[in-house]
């Protein structure tokens, strides 16, 4: 049977050449001592795979061997990656710490039960030799009789996948990554209470005194539509900050620039800033982006973006560069 770190065949090598010049001009390179690379990504139903170097069209699932290391080859581009819809099936996110190597280190949540948590984890994967865990690992639960502090329309429940913050370190520097992936719900009225929560909670967080570290980093599938909305004003109303150079870029394979309704900012990554006696991040922002894979990931397949986003993913990864 084949394996992800078994030599592929020719035209697959040629389309990793094609897929790695691509990431050259796309993505900052990684300099040890210099620069640290944080990404965001919702990898769809990252669950199972097909042992194959191409599945066929009636393989289930559609995702093979080529696709994981299309998927692997983008996430050693980074750091540290969030990542978002690793389902209870672990198959294809072994597959690809395999194709990652040793020195890539996971960790990550169980999975989320009940029908609204859609059999997922939240989940890291990081560069052991550039990044290490910090010591701390916490799902964010409200308290019930803080629900009310938080506002009476805010939450009326747990989150429905319970956000997951890891501390880590970079050298001398030290943050807090805290992701998570907001319940879709049947209208998008539903969100903005986790979006507010979330909020509220990091607030409390980052005045915190007695907190493990004040440099936290929001990212994840916040599932907000547009800048501006109901839902980007709770996720932003305690002072979240996006960077600039990712307001306007396409978080899927389905965004549309000129049509407003197919404008979706689901992605996002934020930090706090200096202000209200709130510590700000103390990471230096250099530029952030996304990368869309969809002419450079499976070139010779001829595949829609609905084919498509079954093998790799129906979200770019989006990424911030950070000074050291």
């Amino acid at each position: 049977m084949a394996s992800v770190t078994d030599a592929p065949p020719p035209a697959i090598q040629r389309d990793e050449e094609t897929l790695s010049s691509a990431l050259d001009e796309a993505i900052p390179p990684r300099i040890y001592d210099r620069n640290l690379l944080i990404a965001t990504w919702n990898v769809r139903a990252f669950g199972g795979l097909t042992r194959k170097w191409v599945a066929d069209a009636d393989d289930s699932p559609t995702r093979d061997l080529q696709s994981i290391r299309v998927i692997g080859e983008i996430i050693r581009r980074f750091d540290v990656v969030a990542l978002q819809e690793v389902r209870g099936d672990l198959e294809a996110l072994r597959e690809t710490l395999a194709f990652l190597g040793s020195d890539w280190g996971l960790i990550l949540t169980d999975v989320t039960r009940g029908a609204p948590g859609n059999d997922e984890r939240l989940g890291f994967l990081f560069d052991q030799r550039k990044v290490q865990i910090g010591g701390l690992a916490a799902e964010l639960v409200v308290p019930r009789e803080e629900l009310d502090d938080i506002g009476p329309d805010a939450l009326q429940r747990q989150f429905a996948r319970t956000p997951y913050a890891v501390s880590f370190r970079c050298g001398d520097e030290s943050f807090v990554l805290v992701t998570l992936h907001v319940l879709y719900g049947d209208s998008a009225t539903e969100r903005t209470g986790e979006l507010r929560a979330i909020a509220a909670w990091l607030d409390r967080w980052a005045r915190d005194s007695d907190a493990w570290d004040h440099n936290l980093i929001a990212l994840g599938d916040f599932n907000i539509d547009r800048m501006g909305d109901e839902r980007y004003d709770a996720f932003t109303s305690t002072g979240l900050h996006v960077p600039a150079d990712l307001h306007r870029v396409p978080r899927t394979l389905f965004s549309d620039p000129e049509d407003p309704n197919k404008q979706k900012f689901y992605d996002q990554i934020a930090w706090f800033t200096e202000a209200d006696s709130r510590p700000a991040l103390s990471l230096a922002h250099e530029r952030s982006g996304y990368f869309d894979f969809r002419d450079v990931a499976l070139p010779r397949r001829d595949l829609s973006d609905f084919q498509l986003s079954w093998r790799i993913s129906d979200h770019y990864p989006l990424w911030s560069e950070f000074s050291l």
